[in-house]
């Protein structure tokens, strides 16, 4: 079954290739604007053989990688004081469905007046989209916690630590791993997006550079490089996911299927 799906995959990318060079070829859209395969693929060549280009991905993923690991400490700690703590989760709801909705682009304004084209700006647009992710995922989990087994871990006299770790975590661990998928890719959005339009270091500033200079091939090439990076991080993602929860039922299925 898995090879089965691999070779539907590599089937459907070659075709999706050969559509891309077909196109312009055929002259259904002017190569000026939409290159074709093969001359995307020699400026991707072109790309990886420049060493400017290694330090804009470096930029890339050092702000993707920061925002996501500050995203992911913040949203799980606070989001199991907030559960946790009487009270907290009805004072701070409102609260939180104000802020969650408001999309993160708009923080770009604010982002440059505080910190120009600095890494900073990308973290604060990466941190916030991301945040919500892991938080909104950690109050689910939390609250499916049976409350059958917290009673039983009080009456066996577990301490309030002793239940986040041996009762509430467990539970909602599986919540918070899919809050972590979903933020690394946001994460990744934000970052390259912040570098397009703010011009801080990384890809996206590369890629507006070579809009700019009607370097079209180059600019597809590195739209290529962002893809194939999301790719990998959500493969990578995938595959922290399954080992975290190899315990879990979800997990074990799909591994028996």
């Amino acid at each position: 079954m898995r090879f089965q799906n691999a070779a539907l995959g590599a089937a459907g990318l070659a075709a999706f290739l050969a559509l891309g060079e077909a196109v312009p070829r055929l002259g259904l859209v002017k190569e000026e604007y939409f290159p074709p395969t093969s001359r995307i693929a020699g400026a991707f060549a072109d790309e990886l053989s420049d060493g400017a280009f290694w330090t804009a991905l470096g930029d890339t993923l050092t702000g993707w990688a920061l925002g996501l690991a500050i995203a992911v400490s913040a949203g799980i700690v606070i989001g199991v004081i907030i559960s946790v703590v009487p009270y907290l989760r009805e004072a701070t709801a409102s609260t939180i469905e104000f802020l969650r909705p408001i999309p993160s682009v708009a923080l770009i304004p604010l982002a440059v007046l505080l910190y120009g084209s600095e890494l900073r700006s990308v973290l604060l647009l990466v941190v916030y989209a991301s945040f919500w992710q892991v938080l909104i995922q950690t109050l689910y989990g939390v609250q499916d916690v049976d409350p059958v087994a917290q009673e039983t871990a009080r009456s066996y006299g577990l301490g309030t630590w002793a239940r986040i770790r041996h009762v509430l975590w467990p539970t909602a661990l599986p919540y918070v791993m899919t809050g972590v998928r979903l933020a690394a890719a946001v994460a990744l959005i934000l970052a390259i997006t912040g570098e397009l339009v703010i011009g801080a270091p990384g890809l996206g500033a590369r890629i507006a550079v070579a809009q700019n200079s009607q370097a079209v091939p180059e600019m597809y090439a590195l739209i290529v490089v962002t893809g194939l990076l999301g790719l990998l991080i959500n493969v990578g993602a995938r595959t922290v996911e399954r080992r975290a929860l190899a315990w879990h039922q979800s997990v074990r299925g799909e591994v028996a299927v």
